[in-house]
């Protein structure tokens, strides 16, 4: 059965934002753009008339990545159960940024900040503040609906997310090991989510 034009293109766009995170781990933001359509089977000109610069490529590729960190907040039942879904969002954030592609894309960027900073800037935007908007939306909700107290959700977010990441990021960001395995990670999120709770209870 052939494929509709609309699956043609989420195709398309999956190979693109795949290839472009593969070939940026491995090159750093200077990779060119003709690598990244090799590797995903398009023509050049196909990721410049749909992202226009190596920058949106960039931000639409952390922007998927924030999407599935993020996707525990918008999970059915997160709303009523604000300690278990700020512990999802921990594991996945920890995850994230310490294992498989995600630490590799964060050095890669703080290396190539100098020479590239829009694209860097895009990687920031996208991840690291996308993050926590996201979280500061769900705290929203959640201090609307009664169930946290909370005045500022954007600095909730970051004394959230400071409890996660404390200093595993800059480990990675070093190249130093963390040892952090799924049960320590799974650790340190709940027990994140416990305290952040217990602080912002009504």
């Amino acid at each position: 059965m052939p494929r509709v034009a609309g699956q043609i293109d989420a195709a398309k766009t999956e190979a693109i934002l795949e290839a472009a995170g593969e070939v940026l781990t491995e090159r750093g933001l200077s990779a060119p753009i003709g690598e990244i359509a090799r590797r995903a089977g398009v023509a050049k000109q196909t990721i410049y008339n749909r992202y226009g610069c190596k920058a949106a490529l960039v931000r639409a590729m952390i922007e998927r990545r924030v999407e599935l960190i993020a996707a525990p907040l918008l999970a059915p039942g997160a709303a009523e159960r604000p300690e278990e879904a700020l512990a999802d969002f921990g594991r996945s954030v920890l995850k994230a940024i310490t294992q498989d592609r995600g630490a590799a894309v964060i050095r890669v960027s703080v290396q190539g900040a100098a020479e590239l900073p829009d694209v860097a800037l895009s990687v920031f935007e996208a991840g690291p503040r996308g993050s926590r908007r996201r979280l500061a939306d769900y705290l929203r909700q959640e201090a609307a609906a009664g169930r946290l107290a909370i005045d500022d959700p954007g600095q909730a977010a970051e004394f959230f997310a400071g409890m996660v990441i404390g200093s595993h990021q800059l480990a990675v960001l070093f190249g130093v090991k963390t040892a952090l395995d799924d049960e320590k990670i799974d650790r340190i999120a709940r027990e994140a989510a416990r305290r952040f709770v217990k602080a912002y209870a009504p």
